[in-house]
């Protein structure tokens, strides 16, 4: 039905492809608006500025916002995460690198892998031990301080020095072998811990309901700090990638350890092998966070007197 004076035939169509009808301002013609939905949401206007970047150097205190984990800056791991160790605890977390997922004095910042050191000619620039810490040049070697680092066993000391060995000399930090948890609180007692004369151990297969954790718990010293790893043996803290493998062969109940190892590599005698898998370790990178963070601790506990 048609309104009085209208009717359809008198309303001209309206094409599809015909422009907005115009308004009229002070005598010029202006596009009506479609709306706000008309053009691109995030105009120039609406665009945030993006956190600054910031160099994860080590040693640099970050707050992880999603976790609220604080810590300093410890290292990266091949795969690219970083590992944060807690300034109250000494717990190491690993996270991954996302845009603004950290805070440095408390301003949003996105953290970045620091670039490596331009290569330098020998002698010239810095140069990183095998721990990851600067080189000093031309430095000798402290004289023994009177705290000590003990570890279980041979191949544990020459991993620790291997990896550890340029920074255990400049703090002047003895690592001597424990040769067995077992006698640990005759150890102690005859070596007479203090306040200047601290006493780190290293502790393989350091996990609840061990041998060894129930005899560690019977310590009670505040000059000694005992950290250990979940490994039954230091060679599983050779990361296994480094020696070609997804992971270490498991070795079932009632068997050696190292015999089943030596078995799965084809090489019966234990020294020979312990030297192949020594050969393949470069630099911390080549370890597990486990024995990593606790060799650090250590090193930390005993040169804290200074």
């Amino acid at each position: 039905m048609a309104m009085a004076g209208i009717t359809r035939s008198d309303k001209a169509p309206r094409s599809a492809s015909a422009p907005a009808a115009a308004r009229t301002f002070g005598g010029m013609e202006r596009p009506r608006s479609r709306g706000i939905l008309s053009g691109p949401i995030d105009g120039p206007w609406r665009q945030r500025v993006p956190p600054p970047e910031v160099e994860a150097t080590k040693g640099l205190l970050v707050t992880h916002l999603g976790s609220r984990f604080t810590g300093q800056v410890m290292r990266f791991e091949p795969d690219g995460a970083l590992v944060l160790r807690s300034v109250n605890t000494g717990l190491e977390r690993l996270f991954v690198l996302r845009p603004g997922s950290f805070s440095v004095d408390g301003k949003t910042v996105t953290l970045k892998r620091p670039k490596p050191a331009p290569a330098a000619d020998p002698g010239h620039g810095p140069q990183v031990t095998a721990s990851g810490s600067v080189a000093v040049a031309g430095v000798r070697a402290r004289v023994a301080r009177a705290g000590r680092l003990l570890v279980e066993g041979v191949h544990d000391a020459e991993l620790v020095e291997k990896v550890w060995g340029d920074d255990l000399r400049i703090e002047g930090v003895v690592v001597e072998r424990l040769d067995g948890v077992d006698v640990l609180e005759d150890v102690v007692a005859a070596f007479r811990p203090g306040p200047d004369a601290r006493l780190g151990v290293l502790v393989d297969h350091l996990v609840p309901g061990s041998k060894e954790s129930r005899l560690v718990a019977r310590l009670d010293n505040p000059h000694v700090l005992v950290t250990g790893t979940p490994f039954v043996d230091v060679w599983q803290a050779i990361r296994p990638s480094v020696l070609g493998i997804d992971a270490w062969p498991v070795i079932p109940k009632g068997r050696s350890w190292k015999e089943g190892i030596c078995a799965a590599f084809g090489e019966p005698s234990p020294g020979r092998l312990w030297k192949q898998l020594l050969g393949r370790v470069r630099t911390y990178a080549d370890l597990e966070p486990a024995l990593v963070g606790a060799v650090e601790q250590l090193i930390d506990f005993v040169t804290a007197s200074d």
